[in-house]
């Protein structure tokens, strides 16, 4: 069976609604430095394209591995961290950075992690949400899009380690 990717959400609506999120937490972190820890391999993209999008002088960036899908299309429930922090976040306000919410297990096991490595703050920033598949509430501080139950790729996201380099968000669906 081939493969083809319809369009979820556009380049340009993505670059759209990344600017806004940068500007609103801008504002919200003006007189404070701010980590950004980038969620990988998904958010790797977005979290490029929301660093330059945020306008602080103090803001530094930091990368969390994780991995929760090996192969599949759903979450295995089992959260591996592939990749720790470089620097501690002891004392400082942390904004974690995902490319999704799917079940909400990973990103409340991060929250959790880095919660116990006594950070001023931590807040969440997604820029999907999948509100269908939810097993535990996680409160999304900063969010770009709510979509329906869908398995999406590009702008970071990936099917077994394909598509991440699309553009936009698109959906497979098979011919």
């Amino acid at each position: 069976m081939a493969e083809r990717l319809v369009t979820l959400l556009s380049a340009e609506q993505i670059a759209e609604r990344v600017r806004e999120l940068g500007k609103a937490i801008t504002e919200d972190y003006r007189d404070r430095p701010l980590v950004l820890v980038l969620v990988l391999k998904g958010s790797f993209i977005f979290g490029g394209d929301l660093a330059r999008a945020i306008d602080l002088r103090d803001c530094s960036v930091d990368f969390l591995g994780t991995r929760s899908y090996g192969e599949g299309t759903s979450s295995s429930g089992v959260v591996q961290i592939t990749h720790d922090l470089s620097n501690p976040i002891e004392g400082k306000d942390v904004l974690i950075v995902e490319d999704i919410v799917d079940t909400g297990l990973t990103l409340a096991h991060l929250h959790d992690l880095l919660r116990t490595r006594r950070p001023r703050s931590v807040r969440i920033c997604s820029l999907l949400h999948k509100p269908a598949r939810s097993k535990i509430e996680v409160k999304i501080d900063y969010l770009g899009f709510t979509i329906e139950d869908r398995f999406v790729v590009g702008y970071g996201l990936d099917f077994a380690e394909r598509y991440r380099n699309l553009p936009y968000i698109g959906v497979i669906e098979q011919e």
